[in-house]
């Protein structure tokens, strides 16, 4: 997925430092720790290397999609995916509040593609409710859905607006593709407060992203977020937003993100903690390392990349296409 903050661009980056930092090698048996998961990309790649991974989330839809990446040991089910990409599309949700031709004013995606979401996500619910595909199998097929129909949207890469006329890409009739499937150890995924969980789990490594700057993902994601949970939320305004007040972020205010953070740090039961975060956030680089410091031996490293897409576009509409990401590691006292 196209996501505001991926880490897939900084894979390498981000296991180099994190191996000269540990020690840890691929192959070697601990407990990596990735609790602002987002789209999973980082915690996946840790599974792959034989670690066990906990995930976590406030979003439900990157949850779900964590609990593919992370949890799930069954294989593709191909007869599954052919029953799905042939059913009928059906007028639901998506179609009644997503798509022009519902009069619903809105235009995320093409009458069709809506109405195609619609019959395979009500029926992945009635198979599962009815007992005929395991928890693991929903899950596979479900985050295989809110990936696939990600790349229909018409918008301009996050779901803070539709665009007024169908881009060519979202003009293509949606087809359901099933995630790759990933090998390794069986981690653990979660869908809460990142500092509430933060006092009941523990491991070797620690890896934190959380957002950068005052944009709140639940409205970014929101159409995601519903499909996902497939609720039938009441919707307001233009863009059709969800609630979502129970899925702020205080690390999106400058009021409380020092202090959660510190309280993130302090109870956090990990001997190496790792911080992403880039050049243009709402902490200084500064008061990280004021932060991080308290509690053991603190180092940093930086890396130059590409800006993501819509942010460069549409939300700051600054020349600049390059970022600076920096990692911030601390060895923690005990």
């Amino acid at each position: 997925m196209n996501y505001i903050g991926s880490k897939y661009s900084l894979l390498d980056f981000i296991h180099e430092k994190i191996s000269d930092i540990t020690g840890y090698k691929q192959g070697d048996s601990y407990v990596f720790a990735d609790l602002f998961a987002g789209t999973g990309v980082v915690g996946a790649s840790y599974r792959k290397q034989g670690c066990k991974v906990i995930a976590n989330d406030i979003q439900y839809y990157s949850y779900v999609l964590n609990k593919y990446y992370i949890e799930n040991q069954t294989e593709a089910n191909l007869d599954l995916l052919n029953y799905l990409n042939h059913l009928t599309g059906i007028d639901g949700f998506i179609y009644k509040n997503y798509c022009a031709g519902s009069g619903s004013g809105r235009n995320y995606f093409t009458d069709g593609n809506g109405k195609k979401c619609d019959a395979i996500r009500t029926e992945l619910e009635r198979l599962h409710h009815s007992g005929e595909i395991s928890d693991e199998t929903y899950f596979y097929f479900l985050a295989s859905l809110i990936n696939s129909i990600d790349k229909y949207a018409n918008t301009a890469s996050v779901y803070g607006a539709f665009l007024k006329h169908i881009k060519q890409s979202a003009k293509k009739n949606f087809v359901l593709e099933l995630l790759p499937y990933i090998e390794g150890v069986k981690g653990t995924v979660y869908n809460e407060d990142v500092n509430a969980l933060i006092k009941k789990v523990h491991g070797d490594i620690l890896y934190l992203d959380p957002p950068y700057n005052a944009r709140q993902y639940c409205t970014n994601y929101h159409v995601l977020e519903t499909i996902a949970r497939y609720d039938d939320p009441e919707l307001k305004g233009k863009t059709g937003l969800r609630n979502y007040d129970v899925q702020k972020s205080k690390y999106c205010s400058k009021k409380t993100l020092c202090s959660e953070f510190e309280s993130l740090i302090a109870n956090a039961n990990f001997k190496y903690i790792f911080l992403s975060y880039n050049n243009e956030g709402l902490m200084r680089v500064d008061t990280i390392k004021d932060i991080m410091s308290k509690y053991g031996t603190y180092s940093c490293f930086t890396r130059t990349h590409k800006r993501f897409k819509a942010d460069k576009d549409e939300n700051r509409n600054t020349g600049k296409n390059e970022t600076t990401e920096y990692l911030h590691c601390l060895i923690k006292e005990e």
